[in-house]
């Protein structure tokens, strides 16, 4: 009887079932994923600008066209060269740009005073005054108007510009929030600079304010975009058409100019212009501005 010993068998080979499954890569796209969403919504929120820019290089003719033509067959500037050279458009583009410098510049200076003493500053019925303060901004422009008027009758502004900037020079909006930034910022700062020596305006000027451009940036845009876009306060202070504002301007010479749209367009774009320049370029610090400021109290 012979034994026979088993013959080594050789390795089974691994097949692709028994393999470990290999780790799926993960799509990575150049940006975020939210962009997905916010691209598509920006489009749509631009498409008014982009037709009013487009139809502002139109003939009237092509606008009153049905239906309306959605490219222009040709660049024509006749709506620009009405608005500039027939009608008192530069004379209200430059009120505009006058009153809105003169309030943002007070509003910066005003703001950063009374923003910095209600951060720093403790003194009897400081919160009181506070609370006060920011109370005013629950009321609405309607129940003001008419006070603001005799005021500024009586000191014999009405119909000029100066019924317009005195208003406007300082905001409860700009002092709280120039006070919040203030606030979040470190103490010790302020405290070397006073062992040296240095006055508190001295210490605000050279110190906090350098610090704090993010919230100056944002006073100054919103403040900029609230004076250029009002239309209600300059219709009721103002009466002689040289006198106005490129808002009440704009709207009375779309009411006496209606058939010729490609001026009107034309105006509307020359009015929006300043306002998205000036957001654009102050974007950045804008967002920094509500994201550092916060609620602290």
């Amino acid at each position: 009887m012979t034994l026979t010993t088993p013959r080594p068998t050789a390795p089974a080979r691994a097949t692709a079932k028994d393999a470990p499954p290999r780790p799926r890569r993960r799509i990575r796209l150049p940006f975020s994923a939210w962009h997905l969403l916010l691209a598509p919504l920006a489009l749509l929120f631009a498409i008014p600008l982009v037709w009013l820019l487009l139809s502002s290089v139109m003939s009237d003719a092509e606008i009153n066209r049905f239906p309306p033509a959605l490219w222009p067959s040709g660049i024509h500037f006749d709506g620009y060269r009405y608005v500039l050279g027939n009608a008192l458009f530069p004379r209200w583009f430059l009120n505009s740009l006058i009153v809105s410098a003169v309030a943002v510049t007070a509003n910066l200076f005003f703001g950063a005073l009374g923003g910095y003493a209600f951060a720093r500053m403790r003194f009897a019925g400081s919160r009181l005054l506070m609370v006060l303060m920011l109370a005013t901004m629950a009321v609405p422009f309607q129940l003001t108007m008419i006070p603001t008027f005799l005021v500024m009758k009586r000191l014999g502004l009405i119909d000029t510009l100066g019924a317009l900037i005195v208003p406007s020079l300082v905001t409860p909006f700009a002092v709280f929030l120039l006070r919040q930034f203030f606030l979040s910022l470190p103490r010790e700062l302020e405290e070397a600079a006073w062992l040296d020596g240095c006055s508190r305006l001295r210490v605000l000027f050279t110190i906090v304010l350098p610090l704090s451009r993010p919230a100056l940036s944002t006073v100054a845009v919103l403040t900029f975009l609230t004076t250029w876009n009002d239309l209600t306060w300059p219709l009721i202070a103002i009466n002689h058409d040289t006198q106005y504002t490129l808002q009440l301007g704009l709207t009375t010479f779309q009411g006496q100019h209606h058939t010729r749209w490609s001026a009107v367009m034309a105006g509307n774009v020359l009015t929006v212009l300043p306002v998205l320049l000036a957001f654009l370029g102050a974007q950045k610090s804008f967002i920094r501005s509500l994201t550092s400021t916060g609620l602290k109290g």
